[in-house]
């Protein structure tokens, strides 16, 4: 498993809301969450073999910004 982690735009539940069936309904993703308190507003996603790219432009098509960290 890899722990794919981005900054974004999502700043409250509501947002998570919005993105939280998008990410689900991806089956290589096993775990997701946000850190809304974080002054990135992290997301990390537990996922195999997953393009960090990938996640990126399902946040951004859903009106988001989403950028991997590296850690």
């Amino acid at each position: 498993m890899d722990i794919l982690v981005f900054a974004t735009s999502v700043a409250e539940p509501e947002q998570v809301s919005k993105v939280s069936p998008i990410l689900t309904s991806v089956l290589a993703i096993e775990d997701w969450n946000f850190d809304l308190e974080d002054c990135d507003k992290v997301l990390r996603v537990v996922a195999e073999n997953i393009s960090p790219r990938y996640i990126e432009s399902l946040l951004q098509e859903a009106g988001f910004n989403c950028i991997e960290l590296e850690y």
